[in-house]
């Protein structure tokens, strides 16, 4: 069933504190723009065209060096946003963003989007709050690569991930979730190896996972159940 604009802002993170009054506002700009699977939605170093809240999918921002090695920085699912804080500070992308299934994303246009950032107060003040959970995850992100071994790491991700089934699809190239965790894809496989002979989780087939046990995943992601 098609997703319409209001359903896809109305699950967004980012806007879950804006008034109705601005909520509205917001619908009556954005468009909806779809992507197929492997299409690129903007390079690195581009003009921002807005902020993107994703419906359905799957979007992975990330950063390429000049030797071609990439390294994704988030991936961004139903209800997220991505290039929210360059239309914000109204920057260049500083990441390039890719649809790593086919997605259906809210494009909120950069013009008028910073026209009611400037006009809106009360906009701003919910936005504020969205922000700072964003803030939030991005001091998790640091505490995984510097206090958090594989098995953390990978722990804590499938448990963010998780539906409300614990199950969690992962993307077709696990490359792709081994460089957002800042592990190789050897590691990650061991990893889910470990996971599942410890009987944490069960791996049907290739992309799915099932969560067996969640409260000894949330001892792993923290670091205090013995080591996997």
């Amino acid at each position: 069933m098609p997703l319409n604009v209001a359903e896809i802002l109305h699950d967004c993170k980012l806007f879950a504190d804006v008034p109705p009054e601005s909520f509205t506002r917001l619908a009556a700009m954005a468009r909806i723009c779809r992507f197929r699977k492997g299409q690129l939605i903007f390079r690195d170093g581009e003009a921002c065209p807005g902020a993107y809240v994703v419906g359905r999918g799957l979007v992975r921002v990330y950063k390429s060096a000049v030797g071609g090695k990439e390294h994704v920085l988030h991936m961004v699912g139903p209800g997220e946003t991505f290039a929210e804080v360059a239309a914000v500070g109204r920057f260049p992308c500083p990441a390039s963003a890719e649809a790593v299934a086919e997605s259906t994303c809210v494009l909120l246009p950069i013009d008028r989007f910073q026209a009611s950032l400037q006009n809106d107060h009360a906009l701003c003040l919910g936005m504020m709050t969205g922000m700072s959970r964003w803030v939030r995850y991005l001091v998790g992100l640091i505490e995984d690569v510097v206090l958090r071994d594989a098995a953390g790491r990978l722990a804590r991700y499938l448990l963010q991930a998780s539906d409300a089934e614990a199950a969690v699809t992962l993307p077709g190239l696990k490359r792709h979730v081994a460089s957002h965790l800042n592990l190789t894809s050897e590691t990650l496989s061991r990893t889910l190896r470990r996971l599942v002979e410890a009987g944490l989780i069960a791996q049907p087939d290739a992309t799915r996972i099932k969560l067996l046990d969640l409260e000894r995943l949330r001892q792993v992601a923290e670091g205090v159940y013995p080591r996997i």
